[in-house]
């Protein structure tokens, strides 16, 4: 499994603090490789919030005792001892992002949303800017830098309002690049190891190119290739982590016939090539 993730206090004590008006306990990001599942059941919660992002696939949530099957582009939140229950399944393909958060303002934050509490599910959309935005707390809390307690509830508040930005977009303005944009994500998802080319694929769907480019990019904050050859490369990294695969085999599957020009692509994205990032998992 693929972790990434970030704690104020590694001891994770005091998760509940009245006294400041926002604080990030912790953030990460999970991705599952090799293992089947990971299961998650807290009865009586956390004292603090969680904010979780299905940035792609998708992850089983229950509420109220009943299965849900939350997407790419959805965001559930647990308020303070709120039971957690949910599970991510590697067939599901979930790369899930987090946040704990406290605080006197922690409250209004949220309930400016008006979330049900029985299915507290955000439809927002898939964006780009909210994983960075996640990966900007996780470095934050990793590092520790002058004033990164400061900065971090900064971060979390310009996370809030992407998402209040993306919901306040009426279904007129959104509603057939929505769904022409989802569709193109799961179709990437499902056949990145393919050829595809862009230019095909819009018109296969009835779009124009320009359009097709324009709306992904806004929708994600991405053009379409640059979409797809990260998930391509993100692939190839799973596959140099988890199996012995030679490099060609590797470039193949994530959807790269020719050795050579897979080596050249994931050097331009990572700054080492395939067998370089590989001995980099290895211990000395």
């Amino acid at each position: 499994m693929y972790t990434n993730t970030g704690y104020l206090n590694p001891e994770e004590t005091e998760l509940e603090n009245l006294s400041v008006p926002l604080r990030v306990n912790s953030c990460g990001v999970y991705r599952l490789i090799s293992r089947p599942d990971m299961f998650t059941l807290r009865p009586a919660g956390r004292p603090d919030y969680q904010l979780l992002y299905i940035a792609s696939g998708s992850a089983l949530f229950y509420f109220s005792g009943s299965p849900v099957r939350v997407s790419a582009g959805s965001m559930v939140l647990y308020r303070p001892q709120a039971l957690q229950h949910y599970i991510y399944y590697l067939t599901d393909n979930p790369e899930v992002y987090w946040v704990h958060f406290t605080g006197y303002e922690a409250s209004a934050l949220t309930e400016e949303y008006a979330i049900d509490k029985d299915a507290p599910i955000l439809h927002t959309g898939v964006s780009s800017r909210c994983q960075e935005l996640f990966l900007q707390m996780i470095r934050e809390l990793q590092i520790q830098r002058p004033y990164f307690e400061e900065l971090l509830p900064l971060l979390l508040r310009q996370l809030f309002l992407l998402v209040k930005r993306q919901l306040k977009e009426s279904p007129g303005q959104r509603g057939r690049m929505q769904k022409e944009m989802e569709h193109a994500i799961q179709y990437f998802h499902e056949n990145f190891a393919r050829s595809i080319q862009i230019e095909d694929y819009a018109r296969d769907q009835h779009m124009s190119t320009c359009w097709f480019i324009r709306s992904f990019r806004q929708y994600t904050g991405v053009p379409p290739l640059q979409y797809l050859t990260s998930l391509r490369i993100t692939r190839a990294k799973e596959l140099l982590e988890s199996t012995d695969y030679d490099i060609g085999e590797i470039g193949l599957i994530a959807g790269y016939e020719n050795p050579l020009y897979f080596s050249r692509i994931f050097k331009k994205h990572t700054g080492i090539s395939p067998a370089e990032y590989r001995k980099t998992l290895k211990p000395e």
